[in-house]
């Protein structure tokens, strides 16, 4: 095992940040939350470039693939306004598919490398009440993970405005800590079912979040996200889902 699971200092919040008056921490179920259906989409990267055989579009540069896996690299940061050129806000390398589903799990291996973070989102570019669409993620960093209910952040704010924007009255954000090696391989599954979410790795629970963002039912949209340099993915599977009873 490459990991250790924490429990004891799991964190969970309705707003930005952690607060010490948070509620109290959710139970992950122990068992899947999904049933697996139909397989809807399998990538294994073993080819020599990304090409669109498999509808991939970069939505925010830049991904490649290297000897058989897909790595994400961060290019668009912070940089302030310059010689007439407006500011830049960064923003982590993205990846998408259009793949439609309700209730899905999404399977891939993966190994962080140089990164902060990668990501793995749904989403719905239809859907207007979110910013780009955004419903719901999940977020890996060596030292926490962390799953967000996307859906009903503000599409723009004021011009002046400072600090966070509020969170929409039931929408939740939970982190749970992990101590994972960022130069090893691990493999992640990312249940959603109705108002749920539930994620492992290596087969051992370690996130689970129930927000009302979740149930969108048209989660259009699959794109996953790496934050800084170098981190990897490599034999993605994403199949429909039923509840289990």
């Amino acid at each position: 095992m490459n990991f250790r699971f924490l429990t004891l200092a799991c964190l969970i919040t309705t707003t930005t940040s952690f607060g010490a008056d948070a509620p109290k921490l959710p139970i992950i179920p122990a068992e899947p939350i999904a049933k697996k259906k139909e397989l809807l989409f399998s990538d294994d990267f073993e080819r020599a470039d990304l090409g669109q055989d498999k509808g991939w579009a970069i939505v925010v540069p830049t991904y490649a693939l290297e000897n058989g896996i897909l790595k994400g690299m961060q290019m668009r940061f912070d940089a302030p306004a310059k010689d007439g050129k407006p500011a830049v806000k960064g923003h982590q390398a993205v990846i998408g598919n259009d793949i439609p589903t309700k209730d899905s799990v999404i399977e891939f291996r993966f190994k962080l490398g140089g990164a902060q973070s990668i990501t793995a989102e749904f989403d719905d570019r239809k859907f207007n009440g979110s910013h780009y669409g955004h419903l719901c993620m999940a977020r890996i960093a060596a030292d926490k993970i962390i799953l967000v209910d996307q859906k009903g952040l503000a599409v723009a704010r004021p011009e002046g405005a400072t600090g966070e924007p509020p969170t929409p009255k039931g929408r939740k954000n939970i982190a749970f800590p992990l101590d994972i090696d960022p130069q090893t391989w691990h493999t992640f599954m990312l249940e959603t079912v109705g108002d749920t979410m539930r994620a492992t790795i290596d087969g051992q629970p370690v996130a689970f979040l129930q927000s009302p963002g979740i149930a969108h039912p048209t989660k259009s949209k699959v794109e996953f996200g790496c934050m800084g340099q170098g981190g990897c993915f490599d034999d993605l599977k994403i199949w429909n889902a039923e509840p289990v009873e």
